[in-house]
């Protein structure tokens, strides 16, 4: 089956609230990636997906706002973190687009725990900071448990005008409406919904990152293929779907 359409809203209702979370301060890092490389990395049931031959690997630090469950409203404390994912981006059998991710690292211990115990994700315990300073923003990550410790991730990027027409790349790598992973030994699909990114243009300082390559990817590196910046939006997720 082809892939369902890239669009900037959800193809779909993701159904009932399972949890709901707001993503803030959200910076895109991209490199373009041989889909080979990536394809021993992700679910059972899943392929990489490409655009123009290329399939992508994000490192995406930003704010976790307010996480709330079954409807109820966002926590302000425990629910409101910093956050860092490596991910990369699949398509299935039934033809939905996807991510998966390779590592969530965050500074609350308790939501990382509950994340790895309940939803099986690979959720890290880091000690972590955003910062910003005018249009300057300055992501640190430096990992606690369980592992590799002392892995860590420092972006520094400027943000730039909001983009009118952020292009065919920029809705393949955000216009995504779920994620692929295993779940009790078998494939599955979380599927989410929220408004079109607010995308602005971005522009690289400084980048120093070990998580990319304890995720699994050693030789992605260099300058990346994409930078991009969003001043986030509220997302909520569905009953995960076989």
């Amino acid at each position: 089956m082809e892939p369902e359409a890239v669009t900037d809203t959800a193809p779909r209702p993701a159904g009932r609230t399972v949890f709901s979370q707001g993503w803030r301060d959200v910076t895109f890092l991209h490199w373009a990636t041989d889909p080979a490389v990536v394809a021993p990395l992700l679910p059972p049931g899943t392929r990489p997906d490409e655009l123009d031959g290329a399939t992508y690997v994000g490192l995406i630090p930003f704010r976790m706002r307010r996480i709330g469950l079954l409807g109820a409203p966002g926590l302000p404390w425990l629910g409101s973190f910093a956050e860092t994912n490596v991910r990369l981006y699949s398509v299935d059998g039934a033809g939905r687009r996807g991510v998966v991710f390779r590592s969530l690292d965050a500074d609350r211990l308790l939501p990382v725990l509950a994340a790895r115990w309940v939803a099986g994700l690979p959720y890290l315990w880091s000690r972590m900071r955003v910062r910003r300073d005018g249009d300057v923003l300055t992501y640190t990550s430096r990992r606690r448990w369980p592992g590799p410790r002392g892995a860590s991730s420092r972006v520094v990027v400027r943000v730039g005008a909001r983009l009118a027409d952020p292009g065919p790349l920029a809705a393949f790598l955000t216009g995504r409406w779920g994620l692929h992973q295993t779940a009790g030994g078998r494939p599955a699909y979380w599927p989410n919904e929220h408004p079109a990114w607010p995308l602005h243009a971005a522009e690289l300082l400084g980048c120093s990152d070990d998580l990319v390559a304890a995720a699994g990817l050693p030789g992605v590196g260099g300058a990346p293929d994409s930078v991009l910046f969003s001043p986030g939006v509220d997302v909520r997720f569905g009953p995960r779907l076989r």
